[in-house]
């Protein structure tokens, strides 16, 4: 292994297994960090660990004029912050060189959310037939308690505590927490263990063909239910999600409490929803104040 990868391959080792992070968010710091190795290479810089705060800024500059775009260039830094408070802490390096860097803006893009009534309308999904239960007790579940999609593909029959109305899942980097589950998931979900008859509480409640179900599997289906109920935006497992905490949000005001529900580390990741209670509120403002709407020009 070179001097340059050999402190990334500690980095991602720490990851895995002392952070427990997701294939997927593990495979988004390889990416960076190879950006990274493979630029300091070609200036014959054999370490990234020497690295300074110039050579990142000129790094994030390159990239820039490679096409990266503003969110993509806050992601390859973000990595980069990270590697380097890890190299810090074990006494690798003396100072941080990606502390006071700071990569172009993104424009805020807000999520799309279902309203009410298109939320009902997607999670109550015919169950008389093939499938019927299976899909209606995993989109009440998704709505009813803001559930990752990998969070709901791992759930297992004895995470689910029907009689007091929770679920226990396994979140980011293994963080553990318990959310309420509503009264029509907790329907849905009885018919369908009824009609599935787990042998064991170890087995997965959304089976696959081999093993849980499959991220995939799941979003496929979650299109063609969308589709069959007559709904045309862009339906995913996140936007479920996004719903949830919108209309949790919306109802009842409590930021920190759907910051809990959500599972969310930092209460800026679920600020952005207020974005979206103001965007409601303004319409309301709009279709309700009588000096509110503009006089059409003559």
């Amino acid at each position: 292994m070179s001097a340059t990868a050999a402190p990334v391959g500690d980095f991602i080792a720490h990851l895995q297994v002392e952070r427990r992070m997701s294939s997927h968010t593990l495979d988004a710091y390889r990416r960076d960090l190879a950006a990274l190795a493979a630029w300091a290479e070609a200036g014959g810089i054999d370490d990234v660990a020497t690295l300074q705060g110039e050579h990142l800024r000129a790094f994030i500059a390159a990239e820039h004029r490679r096409g990266l775009s503003p969110k993509s260039l806050q992601r390859r830094l973000s990595s980069c912050r990270s590697f380097y408070r890890w190299l810090l802490k074990h006494g690798r390096i003396a100072a941080s060189p990606a502390a006071a860097i700071r990569a172009p803006k993104a424009p805020r893009k807000l999520p799309q959310v279902l309203d009410a009534d298109e939320a009902k309308a997607l999670v109550e999904v015919p169950t008389d037939v093939p499938l019927g239960l299976r899909d209606r007790a995993l989109l009440e579940l998704f709505y009813s308690s803001g559930l990752r999609l990998s969070e709901l593909c791992a759930l297992r029959w004895r995470d689910l505590q029907l009689d007091d109305g929770l679920v226990t899942v396994l979140g980011k980097g293994g963080k553990q927490r318990s959310v309420p589950v509503g009264s029509h998931a907790r329907a849905a979900l009885s018919a369908w263990r009824g009609e599935q008859q787990p042998a064991s509480t170890d087995l997965p409640v959304f089976p696959g063909r081999n093993g849980p179900i499959t991220p995939r599997a799941v979003q496929l289906r979650l299109r063609l239910l969308a589709q069959r109920q007559g709904l045309f935006k862009r339906v995913h497992p996140h936007l479920l999600r996004h719903s949830f905490a919108s209309h949790v949000l919306e109802s009842s005001g409590d930021l920190r409490g759907v910051q809990e529900l959500l599972g969310h580390a930092d209460i800026a990741t679920t600020q952005i929803y207020t974005h979206l209670d103001f965007q409601h509120l303004a319409r309301v403002y709009d279709a309700a104040h009588p000096r509110a709407k503009r006089k059409a020009k003559p």
